[in-house]
């Protein structure tokens, strides 16, 4: 089967490029073109007609990729044209009339070039990150997942687990034959290797997954204090509603923003404070569980704010930015209690020190989870895959003694299976369709 898709998104554009990939590819460019195969990977001006009749539909530049030798490792070929929706139509509806053609699915063509050998799982996620990047820290991220370094570290774990599996058969092979003393100890030491490495990649903070989702920020405080404005400052865009009434916010209001580079997810939630009314109390209670679920607490106070240590103190500090608002307002004095707590003053309705504001979040999500380059686990898969690698690990341990080997054996199969299932290296069709479901179609 042939498949073609537009890969440069839908809209109008100055130019369109419709991919085709497949073993027909070549009879797909004879027959729209109707001439010859340009040179591989040369990029070549062609008219492109309607199938079965003379009707010209546009000019093209065409590639022509023949396989193995492409992204899908079949033969491919990509049209660029130009990017009005009829031009995309015309074309398409040409192809698909053509033997054996249809429109791919979401990711096709990356499991296409997965299931050929061209790519290695985790290289499709970071192609899926890649597309996916909305900032530059995500952008990092995904190169360097696609550069495969990761897949390397997994690989080289794989690898030593395999040549340990390879002893323990042996023996299970030939139970007569004792092990060598030298190789008893290199199956410990391997094993013990292997599982403190691996418990030292969990040791990360989860701060790949923080940054291909998002960092979670909260912004808490009293009623009345600028909250919901500033949330919508921060968003270039009116989010929540604004009103001078307290308790206004009930729920929790999120969005995701660039927030200089860092991918954030930014929540308003509803003003603390004593409240008879009860879908308000409710509210206050999803406001302070939000606030210790989150990254990062930007809590939000006035200069005059007094009842403010109560929920302060039930939350962790070293995940607070204290803040006052309405330094526009000279009057009031700033209170001293908060004034021992070094807050950033700011305006959001003078945009006064917004920029301190950023910065110092920047700051605070830099050294608390972004202190190393390398990132080795992006997704909750990965992170699944490795917790079950050490639990068999640790049941191989239990027992490794040469008594035991024939049951410990499985132990250690399935511990490389896991290890196999993160780069794609064992059967992994049961995981396939959710990897691929999440790019677009096209890719």
């Amino acid at each position: 089967m042939n498949i073609y898709a537009l890969s440069s998104g839908p809209g109008i554009s100055g130019v369109a490029v419709i991919r085709v990939s497949g073993k027909n590819t070549k009879d797909i460019i004879i027959e729209l073109s109707r001439s010859n195969l340009p040179t591989p990977r040369v990029a070549t001006l062609k008219k492109l007609y309607k199938y079965n009749t003379d009707e010209l539909i546009d000019e093209c530049i065409l590639l022509w990729f023949p396989g193995p030798n492409s992204y899908t490792g079949e033969d491919m070929a990509e049209f660029h044209v130009h990017g009005s929706r009829a031009v995309i139509d015309a074309i398409q509806t040409s192809i698909s009339k053509l033997e054996d053609c249809r429109l791919a699915e979401p990711g096709e063509f990356t499991k296409i070039a997965f299931q050929n050998g061209k790519i290695d799982l985790m290289k499709a996620e970071g192609i899926s990150d890649l597309i996916s990047a909305e900032t530059e820290i995500q952008r990092k991220q995904a190169l360097k997942i696609m550069e495969g370094k990761s897949s390397k570290i997994y690989d080289n774990l794989r690898n030593i687990l395999i040549k340990v599996l390879s002893k323990i058969e042996a023996k299970i092979d030939f139970p007569d034959e004792d092990l060598p003393i030298e190789i008893l100890d290199g199956i410990k030491a391997d094993t013990a290797k292997a599982l403190a490495d691996l418990e030292r990649l969990l040791d990360d903070q989860r701060v790949g997954e923080r940054i291909r989702e998002g960092f979670k920020i909260s912004i808490i405080g009293p009623t009345n204090v600028g909250k919901s404005s500033l949330l919508n400052h921060l968003a270039n865009r009116e989010v929540a509603i604004v009103s001078e009434i307290a308790g206004t916010t009930r729920d929790v209001i999120e969005t995701h923003l660039n927030l200089d580079g860092y991918p954030v997810i930014l929540s308003d939630t509803a003003g603390i404070r004593d409240s008879k009314d009860e879908i308000e109390k409710k509210g206050i209670k999803l406001s302070l569980k939000n606030a210790n679920d989150a990254d990062l607490n930007i809590i939000v106070l006035e200069r005059k704010s007094v009842d403010f240590q109560r929920f302060l103190s039930a939350l962790s500090q070293d995940k607070n930015i204290i803040v006052v608002n309405k330094l526009d307002n000279i009057d009031d004095k700033i209170n001293e209690e908060i004034r021992k707590l070094n807050p950033i003053s700011i305006s959001v309705k003078e945009n006064i020190n917004i920029n301190l504001l950023i910065n110092e979040i920047k700051k605070k999500l830099r050294n608390k989870f972004i202190s190393s380059n390398d990132i080795i686990i992006t997704r909750s898969r990965h992170r699944d895959n490795i917790e079950k690698c050490i639990y068999h690990l640790k049941t191989f341990q239990e027992k490794n003694s040469e008594e035991e080997f024939d049951k410990a054996a499985e132990d250690l199969r399935l511990a490389v299976r896991h290890l196999g299932l993160i780069v794609g290296k064992v059967d992994v069709e049961e995981i396939l369709g959710s990897i691929f479901n999440d790019f677009c179609i096209g890719k």
